[in-house]
Parts: structure tokens; sequence; C-alpha cells
């Protein structure tokens, strides 16, 4: 571990039941009951945890999640609880959907390469001809993906989720509901700050009493896509690159050096100045996204200050 990042954490709490590591988040349960999740620095791309950290990306992931878990709390009850740390969420255990919700307001990313490639319909939801990359669609789709434990999660239809019986039809309607209300709400949000909600997705899980919870992270760079609403009729006219607000740039940043995390590809080094780079990034759009000036979080013993602030509240 640098000094000023969180790689790994390796906690042992009091009634621990269970740790779990993700890409960037460390999970531990606490009696079966509570989660801890913790916002590291690591950062993935192509399905690869880069070696590097990212100074204060947990902290800005797990703050903006923490805010919007709020903003939207209305639209539908979520697994939090409470924040301790600024790289920390401490929330209700779920039993997650095996289902990741995907709703994209305009024709990018994955669902423009399917397009590219001669494709017109995707999770079987038919895409208009005659569009072009980053157009908007007439309305937003739901684009659901497996949710895959190992390997890259996969594209699936509606009428799968359910005939497979990952999820019942009342449940599934009600997921498609509430996603779009979602969606809805931080597309308004990101407008009057200058944005656009571009694409997105949301998890979801049922807490011990069968009621569905919005899980995970809500509207973070990492798990949504962000254009900047002005010039961007502009851009789309003159057929040039939107100017985004979302780790697309280290996307680029590899595949310029010959990485996609394919087979025999190796993992260019990340050097300080990089690094650097794309820290500011996170907090710039941090910036962006919630109007407030950053706070970095205290750095000088920065895995002590965590573990304190977890136990405060857990014991």
């Amino acid at each position: 571990m640098m000094n000023n990042t969180i790689l790994e954490t390796n906690f042992n709490f009091q009634n621990q039941t269970s740790f779990y590591k993700g890409k960037i988040r460390d999970v531990y349960t606490i009696n079966n009951d509570i989660l801890v999740m913790i916002a590291t620095d690591r950062i993935s791309a192509f399905d690869t945890v880069l070696p590097k950290g990212i100074p204060f990306k947990g902290q800005v992931l797990n703050q903006i999640a923490s805010s919007f878990l709020d903003l939207t709390s209305d639209i539908i009850p979520n697994w939090k609880l409470s924040t301790p740390d600024p790289v920390v969420t401490i929330g209700k255990l779920c039993d997650p959907i095996k289902v990741e919700m995907v709703i994209r307001g305009y024709l990018s990313g994955h669902a423009w390469r399917e397009y590219k490639s001669g494709k017109r319909s995707i999770c079987g939801i038919s895409m208009p001809e005659g569009m072009k990359e980053n157009d908007k669609f007439p309305h937003p789709i739901i684009t659901p993906t497996t949710k895959a434990t190992v390997g890259h999660d996969e594209d699936i239809s509606r009428e799968e989720i359910i005939s497979q019986g990952l999820v019942s039809e009342e449940d599934y309607s009600y997921l498609e509901k509430k996603t779009l209300a979602l969606f809805e709400s931080g597309t308004e949000y990101a407008k009057n700050k200058g944005l656009i909600l571009v694409d997105t997705k949301y998890e979801f899980g049922k807490s011990k009493n069968g009621e569905i919870l919005l899980i995970d992270e809500i509207h973070t760079p990492d798990s949504s896509r962000y254009f900047y609403l002005s010039g961007y009729e502009e851009r789309q006219q003159n057929g040039e690159k939107q100017k985004q607000l979302s780790k697309e740039f280290v996307r680029q940043w590899l595949i310029e050096n010959n990485f996609q995390g394919k087979e025999g590809q190796t993992i260019p080094n990340m050097n300080e100045e990089f690094i650097n780079l794309v820290s500011n990034r996170y907090i710039e759009l941090y910036e962006k996204i919630t109007s407030q000036n950053f706070e970095r979080g205290d750095i000088s013993n920065l895995l002590k200050r965590v573990e304190n602030n977890i136990n405060s509240v857990i014991n």
C-alpha cells in the first residue's frame, strides 16, 4: 500500500461472520446482519484491477454514493444505515438479486459497440435505425446484465430473466419501475449540475423481511457515465467526441498503451504523474456532481482511522 491509498484491508472485527473482496470494495459482514463496505482506492478497467491505487478515489465514490442514497430514499428504500468514515458505508445485509439493472438514455459505450457491429437490438430491446454514437434514445432503455462472480457480466433480456427464474415477474416489474424512477431523478439532478446522466446501473437486494432495497452504489462515476451538458448538441452535430465525466479516460489511456485486459497483454506502468491526474479527475468529478468542495480525509494513518471509525459504530 502507498501511504496515501488503501489497496487492501485486513481487519478483524468483533462478531465478524464473513469477508468478501470485490474489485473495488472490501465488504465485512457482522453478525450475519450488518454489512461494512469499505471503498478502497483500487481502480479497475476491462475487468482487471490495476496494480496501483488512486488517492482519494474511494472517498469520492463512497461520498457520492452515500449522498445519492439519501437523495433517492423517497423513491425506494435502501441498505444504508450510516457512513462513519469518508470511505465507509454501513448498512443492512441483503440477499442480492442476481441481475444488474442497466439503463441507458444515450447510445454510448457497450450499446454503441453492439450497434456499430450491426445489431439493432440489445437485451431484447430494439434500437432505432440511423443513430450515431452518443445520440439520445427516444426514451431510456433498460438493458439488464447477469451478475457474474467471475469474468464478464452478460446481457440478458426481460423474458430470459423471468423464464430462468432469476427474478419473478412481479419483482421484475417493480425493479423496472424503480429503475426508471431512479434514472429520471438522476437525470434531473445531473441537468441541474450542467451534466447529462448517459447511462448507469442499479443493484437491488432483498432484506431479511423480504423487502426489495437498493444496494451497493448509485450514480457514481464508476457505475455511471456523465457528459457535460454545455456543448453536447454542437459536438453531436459536428461528429466530435463528447466531453465525459467518468473513468472512460482511464480506459482510453489503457487502450492507447495497448491494454484491453486480453490474454498476453501487459498492464502499462502507471507513473506518479498519471496517478495524480486520475486522482484530480475524480476530485473534479466529485465537486461537479455535488457542487461542494472536496475535503481530503486525514491520510496520516489511513487504515487505523478507518478501523477506529467502524468500531465506534459496530461495537
